[in-house]
This record gives C-alpha cells, structure tokens and sequence, in this order.
C-alpha cells in the first residue's frame, strides 16, 4: 500500500511539473550581438609624474581608462590606489605610491 502511494505522489508530481516544464522550453531564446569599444591601449599617460604611473597602472589599466575618469579628490585617489594594492594586489611600487595619486588628482592631461 506504501508503494501506491509514493507512487501516486510521483505521478502527482510530474503531472504538475510538465506544464511548468513545457513552457520553459517554448520561451525563444535570442541572441543579440553588441558592440563594445574599447580605450586606446597604446596611450601612455604624459606630463610631470607620468613615469610612476605608466611604470605602475598600465599593467592592469590603459591609460584612456584612467583619464577617461571623473575629477576626483586627492583623498579619493589614495584610497582607490590602496584599493589596487590591498585588494586587488596590484604590484605598485611604494615608493610610487605619493606621485601617482599626485598625477591623478591633477587631472587629465
């Protein structure tokens, strides 16, 4: 008698997943194609303390990229560079550490 029951609960079961089933496979699936434009990898950042971050940031990041940011603070550039170090593990100089953030918080060039 037990095993009707279980067995009649497994009918019930799938009889009431099918429908759910059923329509999942009818839903389209689409691809759509995008196009993506990526920053000019060649740039090299320029100007009065250049040196420290092209020998730094360009091993992760264009240049493009990083210009292409908003102005931001001194304060707020430290802390993004501490970011990369600590937790991305970006293999920044310390000795670079002062110029970079100098570079970025003058602005793009």
């Amino acid at each position: 008698m037990s095993t009707r029951i279980v067995s009649l609960k497994g009918i019930i079961i799938v009889a009431a997943l099918v429908p759910l089933l059923a329509g999942a496979a009818a839903v389209p699936f689409e691809l759509k194609s995008v196009t993506v434009e990526l920053p000019d990898s060649t740039r090299m950042f320029e100007g009065a303390g250049a040196d420290a971050a092209n020998n730094n940031c360009l091993a992760c990041h264009s240049a493009s990229m990083v210009l292409a940011q908003p102005p931001l603070s001194k304060a707020v550039w430290e802390k993004v560079v501490h970011k990369m170090i600590d937790t991305y593990k970006a293999p920044v100089a310390p000795e670079d550490v002062a110029a970079i953030v100098d570079y970025l918080a003058a602005g793009p060039r």
